[in-house]
């Protein structure tokens, strides 16, 4: 079964290919790989391993889904709805925060992530 993440960051990297290249979908699926070849859970992020990247968009896609991710599982109980603002913000306080540089364009990278986190997240409500 697909993590709600993961399938984030499918979706997200075909609305993102005609702008960043035909070869981000498969860019997206080796930093998935990557991703799962340490054993990492879908839904968490590796603070160390995001600070050590030289980020790039398909590796930018796969830790925004993942944060954005466990953002929203984290407000639900709270806030049943948070707002795409509201979810960008925290991600770009965590990346801020490890120090991540953030290639061009990340700004709309992050926010067609989150959107379709959203409604990945909406989709498996109903």
């Amino acid at each position: 079964m697909t993590s709600p993440a993961t399938a984030a960051a499918r979706a997200a990297a075909v609305i993102l290919a005609p702008d960043l290249g035909p070869g981000l979908p498969a860019e997206v699926e080796a930093a998935l790989h990557a991703r799962d070849a340490v054993r990492q859970r879908p839904g968490q992020y590796d603070t160390a391993v995001i600070a050590g990247l030289a980020i790039s968009a398909a590796s930018l896609i796969v830790t925004v889904a993942q944060l954005a991710w466990s953002i929203l599982t984290e407000r639900r109980p709270n806030t049943p709805e948070p707002s795409r603002d509201q979810i960008a913000r925290q991600v770009c306080i965590t990346l801020r925060e490890q120090d991540v540089t953030m290639p061009h364009g990340a700004e709309h990278i992050t926010g067609i992530v989150i959107i379709e986190v959203i409604r990945i997240a909406a989709d498996d409500h109903r």
